[in-house]
C-alpha cells in the first residue's frame, strides 16, 4: 500500500506569517474600516453640487419636545390668562414692533441681529412626524427615509465638500436628537458624532476623545507604550493594512491629544465668559458650539430637551426660558463680536408649537399640548436679515393668517444660502439619485408653500 503524499512543506518567514495574518482577525478589522472609506469615495465619485454661499455654518438649537410660541416668541397677552398664563407683559424689543416674552428680556435687547418666523406650521402633532418634517424638509411616508439638514450639509460641505478639519463635520451636543434618523438613507458616516458628557462639569468628558480621570500625559504614555508593543507594525511598515491602520490611529490621537480636541477644553475660556452663557448644560453647550464653528465644523446641533411641557407648563418655563435667554443671547453677541454671525446661520425652533389655550384642569394643570398648525422659529446670521417678523398668527396664536412658512420653505432659503443647490443630487442605497429639495422633484403642492424666506435674505 503507497503511503500517501503529504502537501509539500516550505518555509514560512515571521515576517510573511505576520502579512499573512493581516487577513485574520485583524485584517477584518481593516478591511470593514477601510471599506467604509471606499464606500464614502464611491459617493463622492459623483461630486455633490455646493456653491459659494454666503454662509459657512449652522448652529441648530434643538428645542426637543416643542416650545410654546406664545411663552416665547408670539407673545398674545390680550388673549388672557387661559392663553398666556402669567405672562401677561411682553417685553419691547429694541426694535420697533417687535415684543417677545417678558422672560427674555436680554434677547429682547438684540432684535436686530435676529428675525423671528411667526408663521411656522406643517399640521404634524406627533413628535416622530413632526421632527421628520422640520428635519428633513419632506413629508413622511414613501419608500424613502431622507436625511435630515444636518446629514445633509455634512454630505455637501463635509467629507465631500473639501472639509479639511480633523473634526467631524457634524456635531451634536449632547447627545442625538432621536425621533427620526438623522442620516437617513445616507451612509452611516454621515451621521452625526454626539459628545455625550456634561460640559457644565470638570472635565467635559466626550464620548472617544476626553476621558474621566485620564491626563494628558496619561495618554502619551499610553501612546509610547503602544508603540512599543507594536511588532505588526514594526514588522510590516511598509504594508498598505499596516499603513491605512497607522494613519487611523494618529487620527485618533489627534483628536485626542491635539488642537482639535482643544475645541472641547471648556476651562481654557475665561470664567467670566463662561458665566455669562450660565453654568448650565444648555449655556456650556452654546459656548461650545460656537467654539466649533470657530474652527471650521460646518453643522452643530444644540439638543436641548424639556419642553413637551403637558403638565404644569409654566413652573417648567420658569427654569427653561431664563437658561435660553442667557445663553442664546451670549452666543449671539460671541458669534457677532468674533466676526462669525455673517457667516454662521443660527436656528432656533422645536418640532412643533403647544396648544395656544392653557389646560389648566387636572391632570394637567397648566400644562400645553402639541400644537403643529402655528409655532415659531428664530433664525439669525449667515444671511438672514435681523430686526424682521415674517408671518402672523391669529390673536390667540391658533392659526396662522399672513405667511405661512412651511419646513421646506426654511430648509429650503438655509440651503440657498449655504450654497447647496436644490436640483443638487443626493445617492440613494438602491444607485438612483433624487435632489435635495422637494421642489425641485415637484412633491410640494402650490398651496402647501410660502415659498423662501426671501423677505430677510
Amino acid at each position: 500500500m503507497q503511503t500517501p503524499a503529504w502537501p509539500k512543506v516550505t518555509s514560512v518567514t515571521r515576517r510573511s506569517f505576520m502579512a499573512r495574518g493581516l487577513s485574520g482577525a485583524a485584517g477584518l478589522m481593516l478591511a470593514d474600516w477601510l471599506a467604509s472609506r471606499a464606500r464614502g469615495r464611491e459617493v463622492a465619485a459623483s461630486p455633490p453640487v455646493a456653491g459659494t454661499g454666503k454662509a459657512k455654518a449652522v448652529i441648530q438649537v434643538w428645542l426637543w419636545g416643542g416650545p410654546s410660541h406664545l411663552d416665547t416668541f408670539d407673545p398674545k397677552p390680550a388673549a388672557g390668562r387661559d392663553y398666556c398664563g402669567p405672562y401677561t407683559k411682553p417685553l419691547a424689543a429694541n426694535v420697533a414692533g417687535i415684543e417677545i416674552c417678558q422672560m427674555l428680556p436680554l434677547l429682547a435687547k438684540m432684535a436686530d441681529k435676529y428675525a423671528l418666523l411667526r408663521g411656522m406650521t406643517h399640521g404634524s402633532n406627533g413628535h416622530e412626524t413632526a421632527a421628520y418634517l422640520v428635519q428633513a424638509g419632506r413629508k413622511s411616508g414613501g419608500e424613502l427615509v431622507f436625511p435630515g439638514i444636518g446629514a445633509v450639509v455634512s454630505y455637501f460641505k463635509g467629507y465631500n465638500g473639501g472639509y479639511k478639519g480633523m473634526l467631524p463635520p457634524y456635531i451634536t451636543v449632547t447627545k442625538p436628537q432621536g425621533r427620526f434618523s438623522e442620516a437617513g438613507f445616507l451612509a452611516s458616516k454621515y451621521k452625526p458624532f454626539s459628545t455625550g458628557g456634561d460640559p457644565a462639569k470638570e472635565p467635559f468628558a466626550v464620548e472617544g476623545i476626553v476621558a474621566e480621570n485620564v491626563t494628558d500625559e496619561r495618554q502619551k504614555d499610553r501612546r509610547a507604550l503602544l508603540g512599543e508593543v507594536d511588532r505588526l507594525g514594526k514588522e510590516l511598515p511598509d504594508h498598505p493594512l499596516v499603513k491605512a491602520m497607522d494613519a487611523c490611529r494618529e487620527q485618533a490621537y489627534a483628536m485626542i491629544l491635539g488642537d482639535a480636541g482643544k475645541a472641547f477644553a471648556l476651562h481654557e475660556e475665561k470664567n467670566e465668559v463662561r458665566d455669562r452663557y450660565g453654568r448650565t448644560s444648555f449655556g456650556q453647550s452654546c459656548l461650545l458650539a460656537r467654539r466649533l464653528v470657530a474652527r471650521g465644523v460646518p453643522f452643530v446641533t444644540i439638543n436641548y430637551g424639556g419642553w413637551d411641557t403637558h403638565k404644569q407648563h409654566f413652573q417648567a418655563m420658569n427654569s427653561r426660558l431664563p437658561q435660553l435667554d442667557k445663553a442664546l443671547s451670549s452666543l449671539l453677541q460671541d458669534l457677532s463680536d468674533q466676526g462669525l454671525l455673517d457667516s454662521t446661520i443660527v436656528w432656533v425652533s422645536g418640532e412643533f408649537g403647544r396648544t395656544p389655550k392653557v389646560q389648566w384642569e387636572a391632570p394637567w394643570n397648566g400644562g400645553r399640548g402639541h400644537y403643529g398648525k402655528a409655532f415659531s422659529a428664530l433664525v439669525a446670521g449667515g444671511g438672514f436679515r435681523g430686526g424682521t417678523v415674517v408671518g402672523k398668527t391669529d390673536e390667540r396664536g391658533e392659526t396662522v393668517i399672513e405667511r405661512p412658512i412651511y419646513p421646506w420653505d426654511l430648509l429650503g432659503s438655509m440651503y440657498a444660502l449655504l450654497g447647496i443647490d436644490a436640483k443638487a443630487a443626493l445617492p440613494t442605497p438602491q444607485g438612483g439619485k433624487v435632489p435635495v429639495s422637494p421642489f425641485a422633484a415637484n412633491e410640494i403642492p402650490p398651496k402647501e408653500t410660502g415659498g423662501p424666506l426671501k423677505e430677510i435674505m
